[in-house]
């Protein structure tokens, strides 16, 4: 068992130094309307929601390491594709009065940002004020 254990790290190492190959896109495409809003609501947007809802995202350092890499890519595109700000203006009214209360409805519940999210982003934390904000504003038409 002592001569296999050595083996099976190295096989542990090994096998993380390879998955480090497969690398998904992290991309940031072109911004083609951004959201319009009051400079406060944009300011608590975009500390809390922009990584994963616009084609702003900050791609931190630990996304760039495999499995992580993967969970990380996954959640921006589909946080993208879902609700993607860096292209509201091109979006239909309709689409965007439904948007615009689920914003509200998640931000409210305590739904978004994510739970994971905020612990490695202190700075997306919201504050009582900020959730009200979202919101209040939510409940505007576009």
């Amino acid at each position: 068992m002592k001569k296999l254990l050595p083996k099976i790290g190295l096989g542990l190492v090994a096998a993380f130094v390879l998955i480090q190959v497969i690398r998904p896109a992290q991309t940031n495409p072109p911004v083609t309307g951004d959201l319009k809003a009051p400079p406060e609501v944009m300011r608590v947007l975009r500390k809390a929601c922009y990584d994963c809802h616009s084609n702003e995202t900050k791609w931190p350092w630990y996304a760039q390491v495999a499995p992580v890499s993967w969970l990380v890519t996954r959640d921006v595109n589909e946080g993208r594709k879902e609700l993607n700000f860096s292209a509201w203006e091109g979006s239909e009214p309709g689409r965007k009065l439904k948007k615009l209360k689920e914003i509200g409805e998640e931000v409210g519940e305590g739904e978004m940002p994510m739970a994971i999210y905020p612990p490695l982003h202190p700075e997306a934390k919201l504050t009582d004020a900020e959730k009200t904000l979202i919101v209040e504003w939510s409940k505007q038409a576009p």
